[in-house]
This record gives C-alpha cells, structure tokens and sequence, in this order.
C-alpha cells in the first residue's frame, strides 16, 4: 500500500445501519453492493476479485499480483458500528515477502476493514494537521481511523501493528504463515473490543461507521497472493 492516506480514501463512505449485503448475490456474482476501488491515478494494476465456490463455499476470491485494489461497501448515511463482525477466509497462495511492519513489505493476502469517524480532536496534534490537509486535497471527508484484521506472513499473531505510512490505519494480525494455506478460518471479532486495543491511546467508545472493505495488495513487494473470503457480516 503506497500511502494510508490513499488508502483511507478507498474505504470513505457509510456501512448500511440494517447490516451488510452478501458479498456473492443470489447467481453467485458479486453483489452490487460492493465495488472494486483503487488508488488515484494507480500505476500498478488492480487487484482481482472473482466470484467463486472453495469447498462448497460461495467464496470471494482475492489474487493479487504486484497490485492494488479493495472491494468496497459504501451506502449512506454513517451508522452505528456493529458490534460483531464475522467471516470465514483461508490463503491459497501466501505473499512470503510481506512484512506488515515495513513499508517495502506493506502488503497482504488478504484483511478485512472497518473505518471510522473518530472525532478530530482525539486525533494527535501532527497527525491532526496531515488528515486535514489529506481531506481538503481529495475533497473528501477521509476516515481518522481505520482497524484492519490481517492473515499476515512474518508477523505475530496477536500483535497490533501501526501502518508503517500512517498511524491512521492500524492492524490487528490474526493469522499467519504458521496456520498453513489452503485452509478454511472462521472469526468472530468483537468490534469494540478489537477497537479500543488499536486505539485505545485516543478513543475508547466506537466512533461511528464509515465503511468496510475487503482487500488484497501486492504492490509493494511485487509478489504474488490468492486468499478468499466468505460468510462476511454483521452480528447483533
């Protein structure tokens, strides 16, 4: 990911208040409700999201190849935040380049994200004055902070890692090279909890929703990924 700003620009928009479309509609395509985004101006290519089924599940599949992209949900108007969010994912084809606490390793098969409208003034006084400029420059109201669940390769699992671009997207690593490939993984994350761990430094109540996202990148490292998603929503 070359610059979390750009990134934040991906996932700016509102998660519907009633829940999450499917990701696959009923004909097994992907939904309407979600769309492909990419950086302005994006030199490497896009990444692919097909639709498919793995194992007898209706899958998102995610390839990236040195590439960029996320798959968006973004209705109107922001809502509360969910208080569970669940999905099931597995790596077919790890990225062993990638190293989510260096820039030049700033990469992932595959995370899911959710981003929120934390008021500006929780916000640190420098990092404060970047998202101002980073918004009048776009013309959009980018998100203060965006939680990111990453399969990751070389880091701990567990750990809570600052995006080496910017402190306004932070990750939390819930798998990693060590729970092998081409196996299914199903989580349920409590949002508020995951949030105050990540934030906790600047927020402990869930500021509201902005969007979600689910995506895959190799750009950084030019390598190759393919990990799919399945069963992602909300829970009450």
């Amino acid at each position: 990911m070359r610059g979390a700003a750009a990134s934040l620009l991906l996932w700016a928009g509102a998660a519907a208040a009633q829940g999450l479309p499917p990701l696959l509609d009923d004909a097994g395509a992907l939904h309407t409700g979600w769309r492909v985004t990419t950086l302005p101006d994006q030199k490497p290519p896009v990444t692919r999201f097909s639709a498919g089924r793995v194992d007898g599940r209706a899958a998102v599949a995610i390839e990236a190849r040195a590439s960029y992209g996320n798959l968006v949900h973004e209705p109107q108007p922001p809502a509360a935040a969910p208080r569970t969010l669940a999905w099931s994912w597995r790596v077919q084809q790890p990225n062993r380049q990638a190293d989510l606490r260096l820039k030049p390793g700033d990469d992932s098969a595959v995370k899911l994200c959710l981003s929120f409208d934390l008021p500006l003034d929780r916000v640190p006084f420098v990092e404060r004055q970047l998202l101002k400029l980073a918004r009048a420059r776009s013309g959009q109201h980018l998100p203060a902070a965006t939680l990111c669940w990453a399969w990751g390769h070389a880091e701990a699992v567990g750990s809570v890692i600052d995006n080496p671009y910017s402190r306004r997207v932070r990750t939390l690593v819930l798998r990693s090279a060590a729970d092998g490939v081409e196996r299914w993984a199903d989580e349920r994350r409590d949002v508020a909890a995951d949030f105050r761990r990540a934030f906790g430094d600047e927020a402990t109540e869930l500021p509201p929703l902005l969007a979600v996202g689910v995506a895959g990148d190799a750009d950084n490292t030019g390598a190759y990924s393919v990990a799919q998603v399945a069963g992602l929503q909300f829970e009450p």
